[in-house]
């Protein structure tokens, strides 16, 4: 009975101890305390790695670097010791290499197996091109267009890693074997951010004189990428035609322009978001009609908005405007209209579109999102954006989408960095638990309501630019995690397949091109502190496909504001330092130098966010 007497007393000493730590802040308001609890929790194995794994990711040949190279702190809690201190630069540089490999090996698959299909399905090392035998399989017929998707959605991942040899081969190839006349109904936004978008940035890269990632120049180059985006975007602009209130139809065939049957009902972040591609498009021919659309479709949208609530809705009726879909989030039907409205005007700097964009984001602030006020600091729940009714506010449902993940990088371009990195850790940590993000997560029942993963890249994306923003190792340790899931999970006999089920960890025979042209491209650059895209001195921007445009002059002059509706004569162009994070009142909420090897986000948050994903 003695051990048992011991027991009780220590139990009783602990409580008491925390009780103790407890109203010191209370008792003594000026101290502060580090850490709340001096006997930590003991880390379940579902917090320190993937499910099935014995140790944290990074425990097994990457793991002896970080215990080499001085990585992790010591003592502390659990957070700490395996998140803080500095990151060894030689497993930076293995991780580097492992996330190019990782391109390689989906690259050469698809380039051996499937090309010139659009895309590869890596269990049976096979091409897959739009389902002829059913039109209505969407999910397939919008994507691809049988116009070498993967190929050309991956050119600047190319240039991106310096592969210069194979972007050049890559480059002709597409010129000599890609047409877009083809009896092929595709979606228009599919259409744009990964076909137009990805033509656009490789021609950037082509014609910079400055080549910052190599030689990337073709021989006898004659604009012909140009011409090819140019040949697109005239097929798709039948579907701005006929519309009553300016919103393009969601899908055309590009040999006979819009389908007879054609659905009136379109998403809010399909036809709001074709702005950057087609701006840029019109900007470099000198030609006003494609922006002119583009932006057209984006003012109805925004007229369409709830006089009480300020939101937009997530399906419209593009003949009469009535909103189809009440629901207003941050996820899949709504997403990238956000983003475009901000990156539009970081592109072309236009007053108009930083005006919606701060309105917008404020009424999300009012409306979506929910939890305590600051991120790292208070009581309550960590801040989370929810899917509302756009008339009322109210909450619709109690699920998140993996989409939604972006968001936290957006606000890293507003300067919001500390709500970013709640955000951010809430995704993580639901990655955590499943090693991918399912494609629907019920935050109430802490499960997933649809379960797939298809090798999406918006979580990795925001790792990436808060670490840009931030440089806290903790974001390196992050995108280890992703890298080593997606290795562990994902990799196939030809490839990198969709996982089909992240409990069971099943697969699906398919790798959506986005993986090579965002996944890939992200976690390499994570990794590659000297890539040119950080050091050239010259200003990128990611388009929603992951594509790099280069933010210069030339895109924020043109000779057409007299014909754009709504615009003043002499509209005053804003300069990039005057954005400012509506909710803020500093230009840039930055994270402060002196934790930069500490935790973005303290340990009794990140266990507060454990918690209510179920890892604990």
């Amino acid at each position: 009975m003695q051990w048992r007497s011991l027991l009780l007393g220590l139990l009783l000493l602990r409580l008491g101890l925390q009780a103790l730590l407890a109203l010191l802040p209370v008792l003594a308001p000026g101290l502060c305390l580090r850490r709340r609890f001096p006997f930590p929790f003991p880390p379940p194995p579902a917090a320190l790695g993937p499910p099935g794994s014995a140790a944290a990711p990074g425990s097994a040949h990457w793991g002896s670097l970080l215990r080499r190279g001085g990585g992790g702190a010591v003592g502390g809690d659990e957070y700490e010791r395996r998140y803080s201190g500095a990151f060894p630069p030689q497993l930076r540089a293995r991780l580097r290499d492992a996330a190019r490999g990782m391109f390689v090996f989906g690259y050469d698959s698809y380039m051996r197996h499937a090309f010139p299909r659009d895309e590869l399905d890596p269990l049976h090392c096979r091409g897959r091109g739009p389902d002829r035998h059913d039109p209505s399989n969407l999910n397939i017929n919008d994507v691809l267009g049988n116009y070498s998707l993967t190929l050309i959605d991956a050119l600047d991942t190319l240039a991106v890693m310096g592969n210069s040899s194979e972007f050049q081969k890559a480059v002709k190839l597409v010129i000599n074997t890609v047409s877009f006349d083809k009896d092929s109904t595709v979606q228009v936004f599919e259409a744009t951010i990964r076909v137009l978008g990805s033509l656009l940035s490789a021609h950037i890269i082509i014609t910079d004189s400055k080549q910052p990632f190599g030689d990337m120049a073709i021989k006898d180059y004659d604009n012909e990428l140009l011409h090819m985006a140019h040949d697109l975007a005239v097929r798709l602009l039948p579907a701005f035609e006929n519309t009553k209130t300016g919103i393009p139809y969601p899908r055309v065939n590009l040999k006979k322009g819009v389908p007879p049957d054609s659905n009136n009902e379109t998403c809010t972040a399909g036809a709001g978001s074709l702005l950057v591609e087609f701006g840029i498009l019109s900007r470099l021919l000198g030609d006003s009609t494609f922006e002119w659309v583009a932006r057209r479709a984006v003012r109805a949208l925004w007229s369409l908005r709830s006089n009480h609530t300020g939101l937009l809705g997530n399906v419209v009726n593009i003949q009469t405007g009535h909103w189809v879909g009440k629901q207003s989030g941050l996820g899949a039907g709504s997403d990238s209209f956000y983003e475009y409205l901000l990156k539009s005007y970081i592109l072309f700097g236009e007053k108009e579109d930083l005006e919606m964009f701060n309105d917008a984001y404020q009424n999300i602030q009012n409306h979506l999102r929910r939890g305590r006020e600051a991120c790292n600091e208070g009581e309550g729940d960590p801040p989370l954006y929810v899917n509302v009714n756009m008339f009322t506010g109210q909450l619709m449902n109690t699920w998140i989408d993996s989409l939604q993940a972006f968001f936290p990088g957006l606000q890293v371009l507003i300067g919001d960095v500390e709500d970013a990195i709640c955000l951010h850790a809430f995704y993580y940590a639901i990655w955590k638990r499943y090693g991918a993000l399912p494609e629907r997560y019920n935050w109430q029942l802490q499960a997933p309501d649809v379960p797939f993963y298809p090798l999406r890249p918006e979580l990795v994306e925001s790792t990436y630019l808060l670490y840009q923003a931030t440089k806290n190792p903790f974001y390196l340790h992050v995108g280890m995690d992703i890298l080593q899931s997606l290795e562990k999970y994902t990799k196939a006999k030809c490839g990198y397949a969709t996982l089909h089920h992240v409990v069971e960890k099943t697969k699906e025979d398919r790798m959506e091109s986005f993986f090579l042209s965002e996944t890939c491209k992200y976690l390499y650059l994570l990794f590659d502190e000297e890539n040119p895209l950080h050091k050239s001195g010259n200003r990128y921007m990611f388009t929603t496909e992951g594509h790099i445009v280069s933010v210069d002059e030339r895109f924020r002059n043109s000779l057409w504001q007299d014909i754009l509706p709504g615009e003043e004569d002499g509209a005053e162009k804003i300069k990039p330092n005057e954005l400012k994070a509506v909710n803020f009142s500093s230009n840039c909420n930055r994270v402060p130098d002196e934790r930069r090897y500490l935790l973005p986000l303290k340990s009794t948050y990140m266990r507060q966010i454990d918690r209510m994903v179920g890892l604990i």
